[in-house]
């Protein structure tokens, strides 16, 4: 889910807000590779790796740099984004990249599956345009912001106004974050919810406002005219963080672990990475148990909200 801040997270992050998941949901591709659980010791091993594009640019130098390193990677391009988790748990593919931890979380819960990460990827940012200030500190006290309706963006457009420093949330933030979670009192903005597809023709009429990635360059815009945007560094951010993710028995397989380092370390696929999304891909090498220890509190807090 090359999460939110490319068109595909957008997209996703909506999704997770608009419709039950996980039901119906449609098998997808065919049998497991060769590298199954305790793998990664024979040469010429085939790992099926279910994605969401495969032409975006990062996984031709991706293949290509597996192959040297004696692993076979197959692609498995799927039309949606409900399918490469079920995919991934029923064995039909061995690993997936394409989501980040909050949309693995409502999966895991929905399910009762163990996917896990084992490595990370990129950070799509979430922006902050404005067409009256140049920077966040030039925004007047008391002026509005706006932010998208839609819960789990509205959640991320929160998170970044905190990290900026234009408002300040009761609960200190989380992923179900909404306006009667600001604390007026302690904030510098107002926030008003509005249609995110609105937000661009309404951005002369406020302060500013966070555009989904989505509407950026659609009305006018370059991302980089935002003035604020996610923090890699600020742990509220981590949720946010795409990732590989595998079976939980496949957690520590030799061969897996290995295509996540040639995804994060080869030049060639970190510059297919920014290409594809535009420019706006933050790559990341985030621990693993950083990663771990995120999901187990996504999905703890998604499970106490049901």
């Amino acid at each position: 889910m090359s999460i939110t801040a490319s068109r595909r997270t957008t997209s996703v992050i909506a999704a997770l807000a608009a419709v039950p998941l996980f039901v119906a949901l449609a098998g997808c591709a065919t049998a497991s590779s060769d590298a199954g659980a305790g793998g990664g010791d024979s040469e010429n091993e085939t790992v099926k790796i279910g994605v969401v594009g495969k032409g975006d640019a990062q996984w031709a130098p991706f293949v290509e740099a597996a192959a040297d390193e004696g692993i076979t990677v197959e692609l498995v391009d799927f039309g949606s984004y409900e399918q490469p988790n079920p995919a991934l748990t029923e064995g039909e593919i061995d690993l997936n990249q394409f989501q980040h931890i909050v949309y693995l979380a409502e999966y895991n819960s929905a399910s009762g599956s163990d996917l896990t990460p084992i490595g990370s990827t990129a950070i799509y940012p979430l922006g902050l345009y404005s067409k009256k200030y140049d920077d966040v500190d030039s925004i007047p006290e008391g002026e509005t912001v706006a932010v998208p309706d839609d819960a789990s963006n509205q959640a991320r457009a929160l998170l970044v106004l905190q990290s900026a420093g234009l408002i300040e949330l009761k609960s200190g933030g989380t992923i179900f974050s909404d306006l009667a979670d600001v604390d007026t009192d302690k904030s510098k903005v107002k926030v008003t919810a509005l249609e995110a597809a609105l937000i661009p023709t309404s951005l002369p009429d406020v302060a500013a406002a966070i555009i989904n990635n989505d509407f950026v360059e659609d009305s006018g815009l370059t991302f980089d005219d935002a003035i604020a945007q996610d923090d890699p560094e600020d742990p509220n951010a981590l949720p946010y963080v795409n990732i590989f993710a595998s079976r939980a028995e496949d957690a520590d397989n030799e061969t897996y672990l290995k295509l996540v380092e040639i995804f994060q370390t080869n030049e060639d696929v970190q510059a297919g990475l920014i290409e594809s999304s535009g420019n706006t891909a933050v790559p990341l090498q985030t621990p693993v148990e950083d990663l771990v220890a995120s999901l187990k509190k996504v999905q703890e807090d998604t499970e106490a909200k049901k």
